[in-house]
């Protein structure tokens, strides 16, 4: 299985978190700033969706089967982004969405809060062993950073990640009690490959974020095409909750991204969603064969590429038969 683990000691995690945590200044953007009470928790809770049902064509089923890497996300201000649509990943980044490396990123993260003072804390959950499954964490919000950013790698794949991008769970005067949101695949980029399985083929010149969707890439190749479909149904889903709890200090999620706080989610709600039956060309036409004298028959054959699943068109027929005038009778 695909190993996408990382974790620090907690000594210097605590250390990290309160170097973020330590700066007072303004957002450097000049946004208006969040009057809401000082501080916030919430629980983010992620949940796969990605079900053989949901996502019938290539699933990867071993070596290794569909999974989730580890959550990372952080706490910011507008002056820091993680990712964004339609923009260039950073290096770290790149690390994380082609082979679940977090220590670039982290390195990044651990600079804006340094040199911009915009990020106020990192979290991270550990990874789902399946594509259905939760994993969780806690998070703090403040004031000037009440944006939260994070990413999950989509297991196996060539670049392909899910997340949200400077969600701001500030509004107004008030902290938002909740936020769900569903999630679906984005390509990084930096990686041409079409299928979950795909070898390693950078993307030169690199390309910037895009959602994939049920037509886009537009390549029957593509682990995500399925042109009966107005859209993909989602993929993953994110819900944040506030806590209600006593003031206590904010003790940090140790980042062990190796560890196993998730659990199986029952998947019999998935969606259907149909896989139409794909065959080959035809072959060449065979020799014509009969006795002297009289019409002879000749047959052609093709084969399946991919077996209908969830009520899709079915297969047609696999051999074809005409007449014709032998070539050498007997």
């Amino acid at each position: 299985m695909e190993n996408v683990s990382f974790s620090l000691g907690r000594a210097l995690w605590t250390f990290f978190l309160a170097m973020l945590g330590s700066t007072s200044s303004q957002p450097l953007g000049g946004e208006s700033v969040c009057t809401a009470r000082p501080l916030a928790r919430y629980r983010i809770t992620f949940t796969g969706k990605w079900s053989q049902t949901a996502f019938p064509k290539q699933y990867p089923l071993f070596r290794p089967p569909a999974q989730w890497s580890s959550l990372l996300g952080a706490a910011h201000s507008s002056d820091y982004s993680m990712w964004r649509k339609d923009e260039y990943v950073s290096n770290g980044l790149r690390d994380f969405a082609e082979r679940g490396e977090a220590w670039a990123l982290m390195k990044e993260i651990e600079a804006a809060g340094q040199k911009l003072q915009s990020v106020h804390a990192v979290f991270s959950a550990p990874a789902v062993p399946s594509g259905t499954g939760q994993t969780s964490t806690e998070l703090e919000v403040h004031p000037r950073h009440s944006l939260v950013s994070f990413v999950v790698r989509i297991v196996p794949s060539p670049d392909w990640f899910v997340g949200i991008d400077s969600l701001d769970l500030c509004e107004g005067g008030r902290w938002k009690e909740q936020v769900v949101l569903d999630l679906y695949p984005h390509d990084a980029g930096t990686d041409s490959g079409f299928t979950f399985s795909s070898p390693n083929f950078a993307t030169i010149p690199q390309d910037t974020v895009t959602e994939i969707t049920s037509s886009s890439p537009s390549h029957p190749a593509n682990s995500f095409y399925y042109p009966r479909l107005k859209s993909l149904p989602p993929i993953a889903k994110v819900t944040l909750v506030r806590l209600r709890q006593s003031p206590r200090a904010f003790v940090p999620p140790s980042l062990d991204l190796a560890s196993r706080g998730n659990e199986i989610v029952d998947s019999l709600s998935a969606p259907e969603t149909p896989l139409d039956c794909e065959v080959s060309l035809w072959s060449s036409w065979g020799l014509c064969g009969g006795p002297c004298g009289k019409l002879g028959a000749k047959s052609r054959t093709r084969y399946i590429r991919v077996q209908p699943a969830n009520n899709g068109t079915p297969c047609p027929e696999l051999e074809e038969k005409t007449e014709c005038a032998p070539d050498n009778c007997v």
